[in-house]
C-alpha cells in the first residue's frame, strides 16, 4: 500500500475514539480536547475519505453505517500498533524482555512459571512470541530464543548460548482415558490409539527400543502436524503419546496428563540464545539466570 494513501494519523485516532464513544463531547472529553478541536479533525478526515462519518439524529452526532465498517477497521489497525509498541519499545516503568520460543514450551513450561517471575519482579516485563519453525525469525525480534540443540539449521555459532534442560522422554496419557482403558504393561499398548507428530520424528521408534518392544499392532495410528496438537488430543483423552519433562510437568501437576508407565529415554536439550546485537541491560540478565535456575530445579521426572 502506498503510504499517500493512508489520512492524517492524528484525524484517524481521533475519528476511532469518537466511534467507540458515540459522542464527539465524550471523545474530546477523553482527549482532553475542546469539542470543536475533535470537530475540526472529523471534518478533515471527511474531507479526505470524501465521506460523512456523523449524521445528525437529533440533538447529537451519530455515526453513520459506512464510518461504523471503517472503524472497526482502523481500530484493529491501532491495536497492531500498540502490540507492536509493547514488544518493540521501552517502557518508562518496565523493561521489556522479549522471549521467542516454540508453541509447545511457551505454553505448558514458559508461561506457567510467569506468575512466579512476576512476583519476584514486577518492574520487568516478559513478551513472548511463538513460532514453530525458523524460516521466518528474522522477522521478529527478540531478546531470548530458546530452541532445541538439534534444531542448528541456522548459523546460530555467534549466538550467546546458555543451557537449559535435556527433556525426559515418558509415556503420557490422560487419567480419564487410563480409568475406561488401563496401561499397566506394554502390552496394554495394543488397545489405545498411537498418537505422534511430524515435528518430532523417532522419539516412539526409540522409545519402543528402550522398552524392549518390537513390534507393536496398537488400535490405530493418528499423527498430527505439531506436537502441541498431539498433547491436546492426549488431554482430550484421544490416545497416548511421548512427552517431554520438563516441558509438561505442569499438566502433570495439574492432572491434564499422566504417566502410566515408569519408562523414560533422553531427549532434546534446550538452550536459550541470544543475538549478539542484543541490548544486555541487568534485566536480561536477571531473566536468565532466573531461566536457567527454574529449569534447573524443574528437571526431573515428579
Amino acid at each position: 500500500m502506498k503510504r499517500n494513501n493512508i489520512p492524517p494519523l492524528n484525524a484517524l485516532r481521533i475519528f476511532d475514539i469518537a466511534a467507540k464513544s458515540h459522542s464527539l463531547s465524550e471523545a474530546a472529553h477523553e482527549l482532553g480536547l475542546t469539542h470543536g478541536a475533535v470537530s475540526r479533525q472529523i471534518k478533515l478526515l471527511e474531507d479526505w475519505l470524501g465521506q460523512s462519518l456523523f449524521i445528525r439524529d437529533g440533538q447529537r452526532l451519530v455515526a453513520t453505517e459506512y464510518a461504523k465498517y471503517y472503524a472497526a477497521e482502523i481500530s484493529s489497525a491501532f491495536d497492531l500498533i500498540g502490540d507492536a509498541t509493547i514488544r518493540f519499545g521501552k517502557s518508562p516503568t518496565a523493561k521489556v524482555i522479549r522471549i521467542n520460543a516454540q508453541t509447545t514450551l511457551a505454553s505448558r513450561w514458559l508461561i506457567p512459571l510467569l506468575p512466579k517471575f512476576y512476583e519476584q519482579y514486577p518492574k520487568i516485563e516478559i513478551a513472548i512470541e511463538t513460532s514453530d519453525t525458523d524460516t521466518q525469525l528474522t522477522q521478529f525480534g527478540f531478546d531470548i530464543l530458546i530452541r532445541r540443540d538439534s534444531m542448528n539449521k541456522l548459523p546460530w555459532a555467534h549466538f550467546r548460548k546458555i543451557s537449559l534442560f535435556q527433556e525426559k522422554l515418558t509415556l503420557i496419557a490422560s487419567p480419564e482415558l487410563l480409568k475406561s482403558t488401563p496401561l499397566i504393561s506394554l502390552n496394554d499398548l495394543e488397545k489405545h490409539i498411537i498418537i505422534s507428530s511430524k515435528t518430532r520424528n523417532g522419539e516412539w521408534e526409540n522409545w519402543l527400543e528402550k522398552a524392549g518392544v518390537k513390534e507393536l499392532t496398537p488400535l490405530h495410528y493418528q499423527r498430527f502436524d505439531h506436537f502441541h496438537i498431539c498433547l491436546q488430543a492426549v488431554i482430550d483423552g484421544l490416545g497416548v503419546c511421548i512427552g517431554g519433562m520438563p516441558t509438561l510437568t505442569n499438566a502433570l501437576n495439574k492432572g491434564l496428563i499422566d504417566i502410566p508407565l515408569p519408562i523414560n529415554i533422553p531427549g532434546s536439550h534446550y538452550s536459550m540464545w541470544i543475538p549478539p546485537n542484543a541490548e544486555r541491560p541487568i534485566e536480561l540478565e536477571i531473566v536468565l539466570d532466573w531461566l536457567q535456575a527454574e529449569a534447573q530445579s524443574s528437571n526431573h521426572l515428579k
